[in-house]
């Protein structure tokens, strides 16, 4: 026994050598523990673990309420309130909007929040065209500007059913300008070079310090506006190997496991150092199928892929049972899914006979690579699973690994030139259209496998500018009822979301970006 724990005393020095992690047992420091540290903490230029730690950082002008199912608090997606804003009116063609921001609200470098901050975020992220772009696209918002210190006025080129619920997000980032103007430079306008290793937001977190490939230290903003955060310090620690991370946190050396594999979290549910807690996905794990591609062109050769997989089979050998098993493109927890438009159980006689009526009586013998990469860790095994189930209905489906990077590179809106790979999605905004145009609409960012219906974009545009919510619904009914008839991608599940703790670790809510926030944590 002694030895055991000479042997996990050693293992825990190891694993956090650093002077910065003095006194880690204090009840107001948390220690994550994540395969890696954060590469940047711009969000809109999403490295890895940015999106983690931003969203502590970076808050945003409206928030969701909360309520409680069956025991456990989530948020409610119909209950927008004033986070950063006190108040907002409209007019009445739906297309200008006037925020008061709360007034007093600082910035842990002692600046006070003001409209002008607002503007300078958004028009940074139109500059930079990527991720708040695209928000701003969906949500039909063309411009921001200060009207005074506590008023910022958004312009919309239409009315938007998705804009008060974008503004929940993290991205367009609401900056402390006054920080963050004394790092720009004529070469570096938006103080992008800076932004990758500091932050300066308004949030219950900052940045104290930082070292690549080992650890971020947070500290909490001593201006916050809201509650005081629990947790004075929080410590994001790279730890690469999950048997490490879940050992530290059974020995009570961490408080945290960022997002367990699901081995572990079989594991760690059995014992009691450990909390685990769990969420239905806003995330679709599916094997994608692009229509352009020769293969997939014929409608009839889609639905014979999906009937040939046995997603019940899928869910037992590589989520453990513990996956919900994904009848939409739409997660259920958004208001609007409907299960019911995907009517593809395992029928392998079915997809032989949709098979020959395409033109293959005796299967596909050319070989069809099925891709894969370590992007998320299911995609290796659901990979080779659908690849064996398919080879049952007489398709030579090859499961081919590639690296993360080409993965996402092929899957950008200018190429998609990839004909069958898996993949997982989601979005964060609870919203059925916005989840439908991200992931659908010819011009989602998410689409990744160039899949078009003219059809579907008119129901999925016409639903964007839709205020009334029961005709926003019956659209993305038929959108739905729509995208499964044309089978575009094999749907596998939605995987579940785990977070491991401490046991005496409490507070945390699923958010739709799955990362908790610290600053609702307690560890009393």
């Amino acid at each position: 026994m002694n030895f055991i724990k000479k042997t996990l005393a050693a293992s825990v020095a190891l694993a956090l050598s650093t002077t910065a992690l003095t006194g880690i047992a204090q009840a107001e420091t948390m220690i994550i523990a994540s395969p890696q540290a954060p590469e940047g903490f711009d969000g809109d230029a999403l490295k890895a673990h940015t999106q983690n730690v931003v969203t502590q950082v970076y808050e945003n002008l409206i928030g969701y309420g909360k309520m409680e199912v069956d025991g456990h608090t989530v948020l409610d997606p119909n209950d927008l309130r004033g986070h950063l804003a006190e108040s907002w009116t409209t007019s009445e063609d739906g297309k200008t909007w006037v925020f008061t921001l709360k007034e007093g609200v600082m910035s842990p470098f002692g600046n006070e929040l003001s409209a002008e901050d607002v503007a300078w975020g958004w028009n940074k992220s139109f500059n930079q065209k990527r991720t708040g772009n695209f928000i701003a696209r969906v949500s039909n918002v063309t411009s921001v500007e200060a009207l005074s210190k506590y008023e910022v006025q958004f312009n919309l080129s239409a009315p938007s059913a998705i804009f008060l619920s974008a503004l929940t997000l993290y991205v367009p980032g609401i900056y402390d300008t006054t920080e963050v103007k004394k790092h720009i430079t004529d070469a570096d306008p938006w103080a992008l070079e800076w932004m990758q290793s500091n932050t300066a937001g308004f949030g219950a977190y900052h940045l104290e310090s930082l070292r690549p490939d080992d650890q971020a230290v947070f500290v909490a903003n001593p201006n916050y506006f809201g509650d005081k955060p629990f947790y004075d310090k929080v410590i994001y620690k790279e730890i690469p190997s999950e048997a490490s991370r879940v050992t530290l946190l059974k020995a009570g050396q961490i408080q945290w496991i960022d997002r367990p594999s699901i081995q572990k979290v079989v594991d760690m549910q059995a014992d009691g150092n450990v909390k685990v807690e769990r969420a239905t996905s806003r995330s679709v794990a599916a094997a994608r199928m692009n229509p352009s591609c020769d293969v997939f062109s014929d409608v009839r050769v889609r639905q014979a892929f999906n009937y040939g997989v046995d997603k019940d089979a899928l869910n037992t050998a590589v989520f453990a049972g513990q996956a919900d098993i994904a009848k939409s493109i739409v997660s259920p927890i958004i208001a609007g899914s409907n299960q019911g438009y995907f009517p593809y159980d395992y029928d392998p006689e079915k997809a032989k006979a949709l098979l020959a009526e395409a033109g293959y009586p005796d299967g596909i013998k050319e070989p069809v690579e099925l891709l894969y990469s370590d992007a998320f860790w299911h995609q290796e095994p659901v990979a080779i699973q659908v690849a064996g189930m398919l080879k049952k209905i007489g398709l030579n489906v090859v499961a081919t690994r590639v690296t993360s990077s080409e993965m996402r590179a092929r899957a950008a809106p200018a190429v998609q030139d990839m004909c069958f790979f898996t993949w997982e999605d989601g979005p964060i905004v609870l919203d059925a259209v916005y989840s439908m145009y991200l992931m659908t609409h010819s011009k989602g960012v998410s689409n990744r496998a160039k899949y078009k219906n003219n059809d579907l974009d008119a129901l999925i545009d016409a639903g964007r500018q839709e205020l009334d919510t029961d005709k926003r619904m019956s659209l993305m009914n038929e959108a739905q009822k729509l995208w499964g008839a044309d089978a575009p991608w094999i749907l596998v599940s939605y995987p579940a979301t785990f977070e491991a703790m401490a046991p005496n670790v409490s507070g945390w809510v699923y958010y739709p970006d799955e990362h908790e926030r610290w600053r609702e944590l307690r560890g009393d």
